[in-house]
C-alpha cells in the first residue's frame, strides 16, 4: 500500500491517512503514514470534525460505512464552501470492500485491493530515522467537548507494545480475536503486538456473543481484550463452555469484583489493564506531587511520565499545556490509593468523587456492591444534591430481563448491608440503558443532569 500511495508524492512521512473500518488486518498494512483510526460509532459531524483538523490526504472506508462517510465528506465540503477562514483539502477516498462476497459500493473510483495490486513490489519503505516522529494520531471521544487529537510516537508505540505482550505474558503464535475494535487506542497496540509474537488475527464485524463464542470454538482463540461491557454480552448469552482457558485483558473501566467471578467462572482468565488513549503510574498528592503512603487509604491522583505518553494534543498547546504538571507528569484525572505491596487500586475518577458531609465516597465502590446484587447487569452511581450533606450518592441501574420483582428499596437494603450508612443510595433509578459514550463508557455527566433535573427524593 506504501507503494501506491507513495506515487507521485516524495514521501508518506507524516501524512496523516483516516481509516474508517471494522477489526481487520488492513490496518497493519498501512505502515509509513501516521495511522488515524476513526471510532464507527462516531456521527458524521465528529467525523467531519476530525478530516478537519487532522488535515488527512487519505481516507479509507469499509463498504458498510460509505453513506456515513459520504455525509462527513459532504459536511466537510459545505464548511469549504461556506467561507471558512481555512480551506480544508478534500482527502483521497478509498473504499475497502468484501473480499469473500464483494458488493461493489463505492464513494467514488478507488477501491483497496485493486490499488494493493497496482502496487510496486520492490517499493522499499522508508525507514524511521528519528523514533519521535508521529506513527498514529488518536482522538478522545469527545463527549463534553470537540475531540482532541492524541499524537503517538514510534517510540511510544513501541515501548508500550513490549511492555503489553511482555506484562500480559502473551507467548509466541498466540490466536487473537479482535473482540476491542482496532479504533480504541490502535487496538491497545495489540495490531502491533500479535504481529511481534507472530500471531493470527481473528477479526470479526460485530462484537456479539454468537461471534465471540463461535470464534473462540473455530479458530481456538487464546486470547482477546475487551471493555467490561462486553462481560454482559458474554453472561446474558447462550454460554458455550470453553475447552481450554482465554485470556483476556480488559480496562476502559474498573470491572466489579463481582463480575470478573462471573466471566472467570466460564473459563475465562481475566487480567485488569489501565490505560487512557494519552498514555499506554504512581499516585501522588497533586498539591505536592509527592507519592501518598503505602497504606491502601490515603487517596491521591494517578500521574504519568515516560516514553509511553502522547507527545501531545495536535494543534492544541493550551489544552496539552493543562494535561501536564510543570514537572512533566501527565495528570490523569483517575484518584486512586498505593498499598503495602506497591500495587495500585484505581478508586474514582476525580470528578466523580462524592463528597458528602465532608466524606469522600467512591462511586466504583458503591458500583461493585450493586453489581453484587443478582439482579443488577449494569451500575453508575453520581452525586445528587443533599440539602444537609452537600452531596449525596444516587444509583442508576439497568436489571436483567426476566428478574423477580425488585423494586428500590430491596436494591437500598442490599445496599446498607455491605456499606456504611454514608455511602448508601439515598435514590435508585431504573434505567432500561445507561448512557454510553461510542467507545462503550458510561456517560456519568448525563445522569448527574438527570439526578438534578428529577428533583430526587431524600431517604
Amino acid at each position: 500500500m506504501d507503494a501506491f500511495l507513495s506515487r507521485g508524492n516524495k514521501h508518506m512521512k507524516g501524512v496523516v491517512v483516516l481509516l474508517l473500518l471494522s477489526s481487520r488486518s488492513t490496518l497493519s498494512r498501512i505502515m509509513s503514514a501516521v495511522l488515524n483510526t476513526i471510532n464507527t460509532r462516531l456521527d458524521a459531524r465528529n467525523i467531519a470534525t476530525i478530516l478537519n483538523h487532522s488535515e488527512a490526504k487519505v481516507f479509507f472506508v469499509d463498504y458498510q460505512y460509505v453513506p456515513l462517510a459520504r455525509d462527513a465528506l459532504r459536511l466537510l465540503m459545505a464548511n469549504n464552501n461556506s467561507g471558512a477562514s481555512e480551506i480544508t483539502s478534500m482527502p483521497l477516498v478509498v473504499v475497502i470492500d468484501d473480499i469473500a462476497n464483494p458488493t461493489g459500493i463505492r464513494l467514488g473510483k478507488l477501491e483497496y485491493e485493486h490499488l494493493v495490486a497496482r502496487g510496486d513490489p520492490r517499493y522499499v519503505p522508508e525507514e524511521i530515522t528519528d523514533e519521535w516522529d508521529p506513527i498514529a494520531l488518536n482522538y478522545t471521544s469527545g463527549t463534553t467537548s470537540e475531540p482532541k487529537g492524541v499524537v503517538y510516537s514510534h517510540r511510544g508505540a513501541y515501548l508500550s507494545t513490549l511492555s503489553l505482550i511482555l506484562g500480559w505474558g502473551m507467548k509466541t503464535e498466540p490466536v487473537y480475536l479482535w473482540s476491542l475494535p482496532m479504533f480504541h487506542c490502535n487496538g491497545w497496540t495489540f495490531t502491533w503486538g500479535v504481529a511481534a509474537r507472530g500471531g493470527t488475527n481473528v477479526c470479526i464485524r460485530d462484537t456479539t456473543a454468537a461471534e465471540i463464542y463461535g470464534s473462540i470454538a473455530s479458530h481456538k482463540v487464546t486470547h482477546m481484550c475487551c471493555a467490561p461491557i462486553v462481560f454482559n454480552i458474554l453472561l446474558e448469552a447462550d454460554r458455550r463452555p470453553l475447552t481450554t482457558p482465554v485470556e483476556i485483558l480488559t480496562g476502559g473501566a474498573p470491572p466489579p469484583a463481582a463480575l470478573l467471578e462471573k466471566i472467570e467462572s466460564l473459563g475465562f482468565h481475566v487480567v485488569h489493564a489501565y490505560g487512557l488513549t494519552e498514555a499506554t503510574g504512581p499516585a501522588l498528592d497533586p498539591r505536592t506531587m509527592e507519592s501518598v503512603t503505602r497504606d491502601g487509604k490515603t487517596m491521591g491522583e494517578i500521574v504519568l511520565r515516560g516514553s509511553s505518553i502522547m507527545k501531545g494534543y495536535l494543534k492544541d498547546a493550551n489544552a496539552t499545556s493543562k494535561a501536564f504538571h510543570e514537572k512533566g507528569w501527565f495528570m490523569t484525572g483517575d484518584v486512586g490509593v498505593v498499598h503495602p505491596d506497591g500495587y495500585i487500586e484505581i478508586k474514582d475518577r476525580s470528578k466523580d468523587v462524592i463528597i458528602s458531609g465532608g466524606e469522600n465516597i467512591s462511586s466504583v465502590e458503591v458500583e461493585a456492591i450493586l453489581y453484587r446484587h443478582p439482579a443488577v447487569v449494569e451500575a453508575a452511581v453520581v452525586a445528587m444534591p443533599h440539602p444537609k450533606w452537600g452531596e449525596s450518592p444516587c444509583a442508576f441501574v439497568t436489571l436483567r430481563k426476566t428478574p423477580a420483582a425488585v423494586n428500590e428499596a430491596e436494591i437500598i437494603q442490599h445496599c446498607r448491608r455491605n456499606l456504611p450508612g454514608f455511602m448508601v443510595p439515598k435514590k435508585v433509578e431504573f434505567m432500561e440503558e445507561l448512557p454510553k459514550t461510542p467507545t462503550g463508557k458510561i456517560q456519568k455527566f448525563q445522569l448527574r443532569a438527570l439526578a438534578i433535573l428529577r428533583r430526587c427524593r431524600f431517604i
